[in-house]
């Protein structure tokens, strides 16, 4: 039996890092919930290629779902990197959704505003503010420009990078890991979106030297939705800070801060304190839950 870790996932193919080697893995049946980042055992088949036979107990795992089913991202996580962008389109939804299931994984988050040189970045920035007061830290980078600042927070880590097509998340990828010439792609103006140009989780070695531990950094497909129909309701109250900072303040203790009265939640946003995107989202996945 060998150890090793799923670098890439395609369908039920996996790529496995052992040592200084690259094995292509299948598993045994149709068994096919394995994800870029497991710690995997496997037995060699032939000269290069093998079957995996463990899964190693994950210490995290990002992923998304809907009615019909689950789409895994990654494992054992130490960071994921929401990157956003003011061009094409900002879908504050999508960061919203990508952060509650980051925190429902309990998956560190940075929120990366690529694109800085754009004059449309700049009102982006400041609304962005918002999050950093719930304790979201958050960067304004340019893929073609200085990116130590995002390195700094790569650091001897496993992070991901995820988020909308056309945020500039493959000319990223390549400016920190230049053998990972992933596609870029151009931006659809007639959709206003990105083209997807990755397919799959890849994971890709960052350099490194001694002043300096590199890490890895893991490229997930551009996604328009992200679906969290896995997370119950007290899941859901828990992943948003303001909402669990208020745990216990409303009239009722089984408030779903929808239309109570009493509720603290729902007298914070009209104070103010809470963005009203932020409740429209988590009153409409409370809603999906009944409906």
């Amino acid at each position: 039996m060998i150890s090793g870790r799923v670098v890439a996932a395609h369908g039920r193919r996996f790529l496995i890092e052992a040592g200084d080697r690259i094995v292509e893995c299948v598993t045994r049946g149709r068994k096919s919930d394995i994800v870029c980042g497991d710690q995997v055992d496997f037995e060699m088949t032939d000269a290069d290629k093998g079957v995996i036979e463990k899964v190693a107990t994950r210490k995290n795992l990002l992923y998304r779902s809907d009615d019909f089913r689950s789409k895994l991202i990654a494992a054992n996580l130490d960071l994921a990197v929401i990157v956003v962008a003011a061009v094409p389109y900002f879908r504050e939804e999508l960061l919203i959704r990508c952060l509650v299931a980051c925190e429902s994984a309990d998956i560190p988050v940075l929120i990366a505003l690529n694109k800085s040189d754009l004059p449309e970045t700049a009102a982006l920035h400041q609304h962005l503010e918002n999050y950093v007061r719930l304790g979201y830290p958050q960067i304004t980078v340019s893929a073609r420009g200085d990116l130590s600042q995002l390195q700094a927070h790569l650091n001897g880590k496993t992070s991901v990078l995820v988020g909308a097509s056309g945020v500039g998340k493959s000319t990223l990828l390549n400016a920190l890991a230049p053998e990972a010439n992933a596609a870029t792609g151009e931006i659809s103006l007639a959709l206003d979106a990105g083209k997807h140009t990755t397919t799959n989780a890849r994971l890709f070695h960052l350099p490194g030297d001694e002043n300096n531990p590199g890490g890895d950094l893991i490229d997930s497909p551009g996604m328009q939705e992200f679906g969290l129909t896995h997370l119950s309701q007290a899941e859901l109250m828990h992943a948003f800070p303001e909402i669990r900072a208020r745990a216990g303040e409303c009239r009722f203790y089984n408030c779903r801060h929808l239309k109570e009265p009493g509720c603290a939640v729902l007298a914070a946003a009209q104070a103010g304190d809470m963005l009203p995107n932020r409740l429209r989202v988590y009153q409409s996945l409370v809603g999906q839950l009944t409906s």
